[in-house]
């Protein structure tokens, strides 16, 4: 203890025994002392009073680098394609009755019924669902958040353009307003919350901010449910009521990036242009010149210089341009920005794939890890809420006569699948796959899955093709009754001859 705490414990011990513990305490966490070399900054303010002051700025700073920075749009590219895919998520009825078995009967009615409303599924017909998931993706990923709009039932408003009433009004978060707070009534960024925290209402402009047409001043707000918008975001804390943008954490490093790049660019457009300069003997050699003093040669392959006076010589600006160390220093920030996302690998942004398969292997792991958390996010905010959505509005409809044996438990149960982890060496995956079948490690089921298949589908699609293949004749090495012990014909190109 110092002089003042032995001061202090002569009128309470208590009291100086506690201040002695307390600089024990902060002397263990050095990082909470800030010092010269080292000045901490910490932030304690909540999630919501960050996104109000920057959000804005953030997205719109997003917006600027997916339209003009190839790396950005590369990076968000990826990430399109990783956690929704070319399909978008894949959607299996699963519904069972009373006994836990598969109606499968039902589930083939659901997803027909499906694959006719993922035609147009949106209020303007200019997308299919696994294209229209894949803007909303882009925009979850880009802006933090958008908002989806239920629109629901029979109109002369809206015409659905399929046997389903139901489609998706997809909207910008440019339309939820930052600035609309009422404490009074719940209102926060936009957001109307109850006591505890859960949305009850979306306050959204009625036309968009940024349109050249309107001025935001005099734009105005309507109150819609939340039973009839959903609104997908990116949070990384509790009760936050707006969504930010992946690219917050690697904007700076970004920025970076592009601006050394650029002055390479610059550097080796300038050494390109420089050609020559004649350096002549002496500083009085340029006193007897008898030219004005820009002289030039035109200058092709296999130039020679017949008329430079006496004393002159040709010579060269080597610039080092582009340089040496710019690819690995660009591999290096573009390896450090992508680890912030993790579900895209620095293989597939920069398209360098010089590893080991050892290597490769483990970052495509690594990589599908987050893909697959990112894609059940995804599935959990926008695939399979719509899907509950457009099955309950195909119910009161009519365009599904429920079961009576069905378990009303299981109507909406799914399998919400997003792309499959593609295979490096497909020989070495799919042995694997085969031994861990034989082992009873998984099923059959598992692993067509697990490719991105649909079980149901593919049993029925072997079970139509070998019985044409019967019909015919035909006898293929996977059929039980195909004889091992004759060796497989093979065909030659022998002209004429049959």
């Amino acid at each position: 203890m110092n002089i003042l705490d032995n001061v202090i414990s002569a009128f309470s011990p208590s009291a100086a025994l506690k201040r002695a513990q307390a600089r024990r305490v902060l002397a263990l966490y050095e990082a909470a002392e800030p010092s010269r070399l080292r000045k901490t900054k910490p932030d304690n303010r909540s999630g919501d009073a960050l996104t109000a002051r920057a959000g804005n700025r953030i997205r719109g700073y997003a917006r600027n680098q997916e339209q003009n920075y190839d790396f950005a749009e590369a990076v968000l590219g990826a990430l399109v394609d990783n956690v929704v895919g070319p399909d978008g998520i894949s959607i299996e009825p699963l519904p069972k009755d009373k006994d836990g078995n598969l109606l499968e009967e039902l589930a083939n009615q659901i997803s027909d019924l499906r694959k006719d409303w993922m035609k147009k599924p949106e209020v303007t017909w200019e997308h299919t669902w696994p294209a229209a998931e894949r803007l909303i993706a882009r925009a979850w990923f880009r802006d933090g958040e958008c908002l989806l709009q239920h629109v629901e039932g029979l109109s002369p408003s809206i015409n659905h353009g399929t046997r389903i009433p139901y489609s998706v009004e997809m909207i910008e978060a440019d339309l939820l307003p930052f600035n609309l707070d009422d404490k009074n009534k719940g209102i926060t960024q936009g957001v109307e919350r109850n006591a505890w925290g859960r949305p009850t209402a979306y306050h959204v402009y009625k036309e968009h901010p940024g349109d050249v047409n309107y001025l935001t001043l005099s734009l105005q707000t309507k109150r819609v449910p939340a039973e009839k918008m959903l609104h997908p975001k990116i949070v990384k804390r509790f009760k936050q009521a707006r969504g930010v943008s992946v690219f917050a954490s690697m904007m700076t490093r970004i920025e970076d990036i592009k601006d050394y790049e650029e002055s390479e660019r610059v550097a080796a457009r300038i050494a390109a242009a420089m050609c020559a300069y004649i350096q002549k003997g002496t500083p009085d050699d340029y006193e007897k010149s008898d030219d004005d003093g820009n002289r030039d040669f035109k200058v092709k392959p296999g130039t020679i210089f017949d008329n430079l006076g006496p004393g002159e010589t040709v010579g060269t600006i080597d610039s080092n341009r582009p340089s040496a160390l710019l690819e690995p220093f660009r591999d290096a920030m573009v390896r450090m920005a992508v680890s912030s996302v993790r579900a895209v690998t620095f293989s597939g942004v920069a398209k360098k794939y010089d590893g080991t398969y050892s290597a490769q292997r483990q970052e495509l792991v690594e990589g599908y890890i987050s893909n697959k958390s990112l894609s059940n996010l995804f599935a959990s905010q926008v695939s399979i809420p719509v899907y509950e959505r457009m099955l309950a509005m195909a119910v009161l409809s009519g365009q599904i006569k429920l079961p009576r044996e069905l378990d009303m438990a299981t109507l909406y149960d799914v399998d919400a699948r997003g792309p499959v982890m593609p295979w490096i060496d497909p020989e070495k995956e799919e042995k694997a796959l085969e031994r861990a079948e034989r082992a009873g490690h998984k099923s059959a089921q598992q692993s067509i899955r697990e490719r991105g298949g649909n079980p149901k589908q593919v049993m029925a699609e072997i079970e139509t093709w070998r019985k044409q293949a019967d019909e015919k004749g035909l006898v293929f090495s996977t059929d039980p009754k195909y004889d091992k012990s004759v060796p497989d014909l093979i065909f030659e190109d022998v002209g004429n001859n049959n």
